[in-house]
């Protein structure tokens, strides 16, 4: 077990950021903590770090306890944060090379991870530029170099792609696939379901300072009552055949407005058939129809009474 936590509690006066936060890391994962914002993730994040003093609970990395001057355990361990954190002052190649020398000591050594670090987030043709000449994906992509030179064991990465392009996304995303082959434990902390879908193995979903829902991609949409979500685009009903829509088999919810009808469905199949046949028989004409599986989204929305981002 690479990670242990254990009913972690983290308060701030009133506020309860963590309550009773647990968390197995196996070695090889690619874990994903979601949740919206002020749910928890960084709080979590530092709380294991020892960055931040917490009320209750226990923390072990590599099977010892984690504390402020446990430097052993440190050197194992890279750390992404969502805010850039470099010296304007260094180029990029300095920068990496000084974070490196936290931990690596030895000067040959230290050369060869900090060359290495470039080639893998493609900043060696920009080494001798300073930050302030980087594009924002690039300054998240040094942010990256600097926190995993020293080849750590153990990397967390709290929300490494928020505010950049397209483009720079993918790069990262890819990268920390490739961290991961190469023998890296991943925690990945963020906002956006597509992203965690695509990476983590397993995914533990906070709400409130708390778990709500742990388990693969697989395993949580599996915990909710929805199976199929069915849009269908530029359709007028009236009340009538509105209702017979209400009649379908396994329907949980319908929603009509804007000449747009959404229909959630639960256990079964066919139902875009039956859909089809109930348009047909009733000469209801439309534009689009299509039908999408659930979401993480989904599972949030259903165990929370809410979504998981603001702009879904």
């Amino acid at each position: 077990m690479i990670v242990r936590v254990e009913q972690l509690v983290k308060r701030y006066q009133e506020l309860v950021a963590l309550d009773h936060f647990s968390l197995q890391v196996e070695e090889g994962e690619i874990l994903g903590l979601l949740g919206p914002n002020g749910s928890g993730k960084t709080t979590a994040i530092n709380c294991m770090l020892s960055l931040l003093k917490y009320d209750k609970g226990s923390v072990e990395l590599f099977g010892e306890p984690m504390r402020p001057d446990a430097y052993e355990i440190k050197k194992q361990i890279g750390v992404v944060f969502q805010n850039i954190a470099v010296f304007e002052e260094l180029s990029v190649e300095e920068n990496v090379r000084y974070f490196c020398s936290l931990y690596v000591k030895d000067k040959a050594e230290r050369e060869r991870c900090v060359e290495w670090a470039l080639d893998f987030v493609g900043l060696r043709e920009f080494r001798g530029f300073r930050p302030r000449k980087l594009s924002g994906g690039m300054l998240r992509r040094l942010n990256i170099a600097c926190g995993i030179a020293h080849h750590p064991k153990l990397i967390f990465m709290d929300e490494p792609t928020v505010a950049v392009d397209p483009q720079s996304r993918n790069n990262i995303l890819e990268g920390i696939v490739k961290l991961n082959e190469q023998g890296a434990t991943v925690i990945y902390t963020s906002q956006y379901m597509e992203e965690v879908e695509q990476l983590c193995t397993r995914i533990v979903i906070l709400d409130d300072g708390r778990v709500v829902a742990c388990g693969t991609k697989e395993e949580l949409k599996e915990m909710i009552a929805l199976r199929e979500k069915i849009t269908i685009e530029d359709v007028v009903l009236s009340e009538e055949q509105r209702a017979m829509f209400e009649e379908l088999p396994a329907l949980l919810d319908l929603q009509y407005h804007s000449r747009q009808l959404r229909l959630s469905f639960g256990v079964g199949s066919g139902h875009l058939e039956s859909l089809l046949g109930l348009l047909r028989r009733a000469q209801i004409s439309y534009g689009k129809i299509y039908s999408e599986q659930p979401t993480l989204n989904d599972v949030f929305l259903e165990i929370t009474g809410r979504e998981l981002r603001d702009d879904v």
